[in-house]
């Protein structure tokens, strides 16, 4: 988009120009080489004047510039307690405001880009699945496709914990489907622990800032932690617990956790994590992509496991990492970009 056109939208959207400046930004990272065209910001600006309450509008306004402003021509009187910063809600909306969706999948690569494994079920017998989100699901996902030892057999990014059936990435940042970005982890339990995984979803981002992570604010980037059973329950509460107490022991973080624990079969058919478009599949390790992760890794270490584990699940869910490894290779800041593409080889 030229400067002129961006500037001129801004301006129409007063505070909000830092959010949208951000926002912006990565939009043009989602699709490397290619910009904003100024025609979609004249659409966006012929969209302001769609009827109050315009989905439309507010989902256009919201994925070009991240900020919105409820007082601006009376739109949307429901919405008018929340606004949107950096290209989502700062509040859930009700399954009533929500976008309807669609029906059919996004469309995806079969293979994933770095394990060569497949990026759908049905999968081989004894595999395990893990849901979350803390963040920038580009990052995210790079973190636990990187992790050694054969155990993580596939990884992919999508939405989760809303609403909206098989939303778009647009959609997801309007705040308008209720969904996370987040990641979907099919692993070995043989090979690496679930509690593994969990603890580099703990140290990975600061999981005390509400919604958002680092520079990207909104719903859709708030921490979240999906169950399949009750043990997986038992051991995300103990651990958000323990991981708490660590933050506030060591001064870090801005208060309590935030991170939401949501069951599956909360949804329709435990349809909890949706694909999102093949361009953010593995996205860190395609050519041409930028380097972007916002995440705030607090550099504080989930608490022995012995410490928070429920007693009856230690002997099953006993991590398989070392301390060694998280030494040497536990979450900083940047860490993630900074990293090559295959997984880590360790010892």
């Amino acid at each position: 988009m030229p400067t002129f056109g961006l500037a001129f939208l801004l301006s129409r959207l007063g505070d909000g120009a830092r959010g949208a400046s951000a926002l912006a930004r990565k939009a043009n990272l989602v699709l490397p080489g290619q910009k904003l065209k100024a025609n979609v910001a004249t659409k966006a600006l012929q969209n302001e004047r769609t009827p109050p309450g315009s989905k439309r509008s507010l989902v256009t306004l919201a994925f070009l510039t991240g900020a919105y402003r409820s007082s601006q021509r009376g739109r949307s009187r429901r919405l008018s307690s929340s606004r949107v910063a950096m290209g989502g809600m700062m509040r859930m909306i009700s399954p009533e405001e929500a976008l309807p969706g669609r029906v059919a999948e996004l469309p995806i690569s079969s293979t994933h880009v770095v394990l060569g494994t497949p990026m759908k079920g049905p999968w081989p017998a004894g595999l395990d699945m893990f849901v979350f989100a803390n963040g920038c699901f580009w990052g995210s996902e790079k973190g636990v496709w990187r992790l050694p030892g054969g155990g993580i057999h596939s990884t992919a990014v999508g939405y989760a914990g809303g609403f909206t059936p098989n939303p778009t990435y647009e959609e997801a940042c309007s705040g308008l489907t209720g969904h996370t970005e987040a990641v979907q982890v099919v692993f070995d339990p043989e090979k690496i622990s679930l509690v593994d995984i969990l603890r580099w979803f703990w140290e990975a981002h600061d999981p005390t800032q509400g919604m958002g992570q680092g520079n990207d604010r909104g719903t859709q980037y708030r921490s979240g932690l999906y169950f399949f059973n009750d043990e997986q329950r038992r051991i995300f509460e103990a651990s958000k617990a323990a991981y708490e107490k660590a933050l506030q022991d060591s001064n870090r973080g801005r208060g309590h956790v935030t991170t939401e624990i949501v069951s599956a079969s909360d949804f329709p058919e435990e349809k909890v994590f949706y694909y999102a478009e093949d361009y953010h599949q593995q996205y860190l390790a395609k050519p041409r992509a930028r380097p972007y992760c916002s995440a705030q890794p607090q550099v504080v270490a989930l608490p022995p496991f012995e410490s928070w584990c429920p007693e009856d699940l230690q002997e099953k869910y006993k991590p398989k990492l070392s301390e060694e490894f998280w030494s040497q290779h536990g979450p900083t800041p940047h860490c993630v970009i900074m990293a090559p593409n295959e997984p880590i080889t360790f010892p």
